[in-house]
């Protein structure tokens, strides 16, 4: 790998990396304590993990978004006995100083450039799985998909993996039906206090952040469409509604459709939607939601944004072809596409808005998908040998000690049963 701005003798110090530039690693570090403190239950973590050493002498090869967050889950990790790897999961979701700081400040192998093309992505996976990896952390699966079709021989050397996102999640349990999968994984994105906290509120408020300072446009009266009716859907529906937008869900599914017109939002077909709208956001994990048949319909000047996972949820392709070569960069994370009779705006090339074209999540709620990957890679480190080749939940109790951890931190406290409760809890015999 190659590396930037720094003397020889410094690189032979530094473990292998892949960075634009180790001297943005002062301002790196200065971003990933602010970050720290928005997030006491990974720090709470880490402190028990310096004692305890749950990971000592695990190799640990991590593909994520390479943010502030994801920054202080690697410290935490390594804090425990990792050693630790880690590559983006989004050309441009990554942090430049920040990658710089886990290499110069806390010696992390890190490989990771914004913008980074498709032949550099694969490069840095592979140069994570060169590490020969032991637990894996993958957010959408592509670390995991690497090693089982590329490095066949090395998936026996993994003992277990963990996944952060839906679409990971999916193409897991896929592999897992396909009898492919080769070792056991758990799915932090299925937790809790992962989904109805991270998926809603964080990617909600930070796909708005996102949408903002790409377009700098006033959501207020402006039609707003959102593409599934997940989680993370719902989060951005309810942001957008609360900025002053008038929402319209897309759907597949009868029972979130049904949810999101109860919720108060107009539910309609893609093809309506199209017609209708100003801004269409996409969040469902699957591919061309919007494509070529409804680019022909949207009014000029629409744009779109996709807050899903990979590329593939605007037919991009069938945009290009239509506008014949006429694309420009009209503003940062802003391309127009001219189509002739009118012009649509694709924000962040397709990729995660809110992670191409902001920070992510705010760390506060980070704070507890994290806190799951941590203690779930210690829950692995132990249980391994007694989980078969399977997608599995995070365990209640480390679900659970997320949210007791969390309340504390915020000084909240609740109540407990009585042992009178507790009884009437368990009887089937008291009734009316």
């Amino acid at each position: 790998m190659t590396i930037t701005s720094v003397s020889p003798s410094t690189v032979a110090a530094l473990p292998d990396h892949d960075v634009v530039d180790l001297a943005l690693a002062s301002e790196g570090v200065r971003r990933i304590e602010w970050a720290e403190r928005e997030m006491p239950v990974l720090r709470a973590i880490q402190e028990r993990f310096v004692k305890e050493q749950p990971l000592k002498g695990l190799r640990i090869g991590a593909c994520l978004h390479v943010t502030t967050e994801t920054a202080n889950l690697m410290r935490t990790l390594q804090a425990g006995g990792a050693a630790v790897a880690l590559c983006a999961s989004n050309p441009l979701s990554t942090k430049d100083d920040v990658a710089a700081a886990l290499v110069a400040e806390y010696g992390i192998s890190t490989f990771a450039r914004r913008g980074e093309d498709r032949g550099t992505y694969y490069a840095h996976l592979n140069a994570v799985a060169d590490t020969r990896p032991q637990l894996t952390m993958d957010d959408g699966c592509d670390l995991v998909s690497l090693l089982h079709k590329d490095r066949a021989d090395q998936v026996r050397e993994v003992l277990a993996g963990t996944e952060e996102t839906t679409t990971g999640v999916i193409r897991l349990k896929a592999m897992a039906a396909d009898g492919a999968l080769g070792f056991p994984v758990v799915a932090v994105n299925e937790a809790k206090t992962k989904h109805l906290f991270d998926n809603r509120y964080g990617t909600g408020q930070s796909t708005v952040d996102g949408i903002l300072r790409a377009t700098n446009i006033l959501l207020a009266g402006r039609h707003a469409v959102v593409a599934g009716y997940g989680w993370v859907g719902r989060g951005i529906a309810t942001r957008l509604r609360g900025m002053g937008s008038i929402v319209a869900v897309v759907e597949v599914d009868p029972i979130p459709a049904i949810e999101a017109l109860m919720d108060g939002f107009a539910v309609m077909p893609v093809a309506e939607a199209a017609l209708w709208g100003d801004l269409f956001i996409t969040a469902t994990g699957n591919i061309n939601v919007f494509r070529r048949e409804h680019f022909l319909t949207m009014r000029d000047g629409a744009i779109l944004a996709n807050s899903g996972h990979f590329d593939a949820e605007i037919e991009l392709g069938a945009l290009k072809e239509l506008a014949k070569g006429r694309c420009r960069e009209v503003r940062r994370d802003v391309q127009e596409y001219d189509l002739g009779d009118r012009r649509l705006m694709v924000l962040a090339e397709g990729r995660l808005v809110n992670l191409s074209a902001a920070e992510g999540h705010p760390a506060a709620v980070m704070d507890m998908s994290f806190a799951n990957q941590a203690l779930s890679a210690e829950y692995i480190a132990l249980h391994h040998a007694e989980l078969a080749p399977q997608v599995y939940p995070v365990p209640d109790d480390i679900d659970r000690e997320v949210a007791r951890l969390k309340l504390l931190a915020l000084g909240i406290h609740i109540d407990a049963m009585t042992e009178e409760q507790v009884r009437y809890m368990s009887s089937w015999e008291a009734g009316t």
